[in-house]
């Protein structure tokens, strides 16, 4: 036992200094007011906050290589876009990955930081937007990943340098030949996912195919039999990319997610959109039949952190809108409002962007409406896949029994309900006699109508209308490309018919702070967005739909952009 955990120290204070970032000279980025309640604290605690993500050992991913022979975790990953973390325990870990433990000891995960913090740069000058879409490659993060691991895998002196570096010098043949059993299990699932699922062409920085990823994760991972979970016929190429969504409205909507099919608003609410997007994001969860009440153990080898994912979603309701940090012509701006109160066919926003308390009053109503804008989206949400360990299993009152083969949609809300359920109610987990079954019935009468809206499925069987949520503008300055999809690059492209819109722009930090978006010049990524016109409104990439403002006059629409850096 003290050889075996003085092996743990060494290897992980190894791992720690193999991660340990080089000096750098680049300037600190200067903060934006995001409001009283974003302190420090909350920011530190927001870029490190563990929420049950595990990627894979910590010792394993610091001894990794690039291709070029640099270490994988090289300048805190600043090749893909992630951002350095001061504050990050090891040093050199970027905003938004984390350590906890795992099988593997210390493990690598991710935040929902690293995918809601913006960096931008003007004149040089960078500038950091807490909860703002990240403009970030992940697509070539994973692909990069798997190549390095596969490289370990098959080439002979990769995986010496991999196992002295793990291991210590001179391991023994037994642990190299259980370190290469363990990378092969490991690689697996991973290498399935990457395979079936990452498409041609990439999404580029700034996108992601958040939905199908979690989707093709939970089903194409996760709920196969055991021991290997793989139900790869359930993994689909993830070609319906959207830009990041930015956080500070996040808590305040009753819908969330592109299409809206997420109900928001309460707490536990709040757990359900955080514990799905975890599941898809490294989570370790492998399901399992029991003779509880539910049918199903769903706390069953799941690494899911409910008291890390409930804090996360406190942080995030203390962080504000950005608050333009650059002059603002206040004369102008006070034309724009005027503007923006306007009609919806006078040219104004307010209609579909402006706060209106939803019903309860608790939340802002979220409207969410078919404005001609790309359609990709929604053939994901019809997406139906095996349902595997949860064929059969239910939440009684609230998700009928799963179908051999059912809607993804419903397998993500039958695993997600179900774990909050469980990990609420720990009585469901052992059900022994009627009358303990009668009291657990019980429990899930106080929030079942709030559990039930939490997932709303697709339009599926309707007239066609591909819908998506107009939300509140605050921070809209910050968050460009714009459209759920990322297709249009500035505020003053959008407010453009179309046609006229440019069909490609180079995607990155420097920003335009006339135009309100991209800049055209970029030299962060060599990556340039082809997109499509509205003969192609299902293409992914289709820069059609939103004609609001279109037929204002060039000074009206100076003056409603002036009043949009207000927000």
């Amino acid at each position: 036992m003290k050889a075996g955990f003085a092996f743990w120290i060494r290897s992980t204070v190894l791992a720690f200094a193999m991660l340990a970032p080089l000096p750098s000279s680049a300037a600190a980025p200067l903060g934006t007011n995001q409001g009283a309640e974003w302190t420090a604290a909350a920011q530190k605690d927001f870029y490190s906050r563990d929420q049950g993500s595990r990627i894979m050992p910590l010792r394993w991913i610091a001894a990794l290589k690039q291709s070029n022979g640099e270490p994988f975790m090289a300048s805190s990953l600043s090749r893909y876009g992630y951002l350095p973390n001061e504050d990050s325990r090891p040093a050199g870990l970027p905003v938004g990955f984390t350590v906890g433990s795992g099988s593997g000891g210390q493990e690598i995960g991710m935040t929902c930081a690293a995918c809601h913090t913006r960096q931008i740069e003007v004149k040089g000058v960078p500038y950091r937007i807490d909860g703002g879409p990240a403009i970030v490659d992940f697509q070539s993060f994973l692909a990069d990943l798997d190549t390095a691991v596969n490289t370990v895998l098959t080439n002979q002196q990769a995986f010496t340098d991999f196992a002295n570096a793990v291991l210590g010098p001179e391991p023994t043949p037994d642990d190299k030949a259980k370190l290469f059993a363990e990378l092969e299990v490991w690689h697996l699932p991973y290498h399935t996912l990457m395979k079936g699922a990452l498409p041609s062409p990439a999404w580029g920085p700034a996108r992601l195919d958040a939905v199908s990823m979690i989707f093709n994760r939970l089903a194409g991972l996760d709920i196969g039999p055991a021991p290997i979970y793989i139900i790869p016929e359930n993994i689909r190429p993830a070609v319906a990319p959207v830009r990041y969504p930015f956080l500070w409205n996040a808590a305040i909507q009753d819908k969330t997610q592109w299409p809206g099919f997420s109900s928001n608003g309460t707490d536990i609410l709040g757990l359900a959109r955080n514990l799905g997007e975890v599941y898809g994001v490294f989570a370790t969860f492998h399901p399992k039949k029991d003779w509880s009440l539910l049918g199903i153990d769903y706390l069953h080898k799941n690494s899911a952190d409910f008291q890390g994912l409930e804090a996360l979603e406190n942080l995030v309701r203390k962080i504000g809108p950005p608050q333009w940090p650059w002059k603002i012509n206040q004369a102008l701006a006070n034309k724009g409002k005027a503007i923006f109160a306007r009609k919806t066919e006078q040219g104004g926003c307010v209609e579909c962007h402006g706060k209106t308390p939803s019903l309860d009053q608790k939340t802002w109503a979220t409207l969410v409406v078919d404005v001609g804008t790309d359609s990709r989206e929604y053939d994901i949400l019809d997406w139906t896949v095996k349902t595997g360990v949860l064929e059969g299993a239910e939440i009684p009152f609230i998700a009928k029994p799963l179908k051999s083969t059912d809607m993804a949609l419903n397998v993500l809300k039958t695993a997600v309900l179900g774990s909050i359920l469980q990990h609420s109610v720990p009585v469901l987990k052992k059900a022994e006699d009627q009358a303990q079954v009668k009291g657990a019935q019980s429990l899930f009468t106080p929030g079942t109508e709030s559990l039930k809206s939490a997932f709303n499925g697709s339009a599926s069987g309707t007239a066609p209308s591909y819908p998506y949520e107009a939300r509140v503008l605050e921070g809209i300055w910050a968050a460009a490309p714009y459209l759920h999809n990322g297709s249009v690059p500035t505020l003053a492209e959008l407010l453009k018919p179309a046609a006229e819109r440019v069909s490609s722009f180079k995607i990155g930090p420097a920003y335009d702070i006339t135009n309100i978006g991209l800049a055209v010049d970029q030299t962060a990524f060599d990556y340039t967005l082809q997109t499509t016109d509205c003969s192609d409104r299902k293409s992914g990439n289709s820069r059609c739909g939103h004609e609001f403002g279109t037929k204002l006059s060039s000074d009206e629409k100076k003056a409603l952009l002036e009043y949009l850096k207000t927000l």
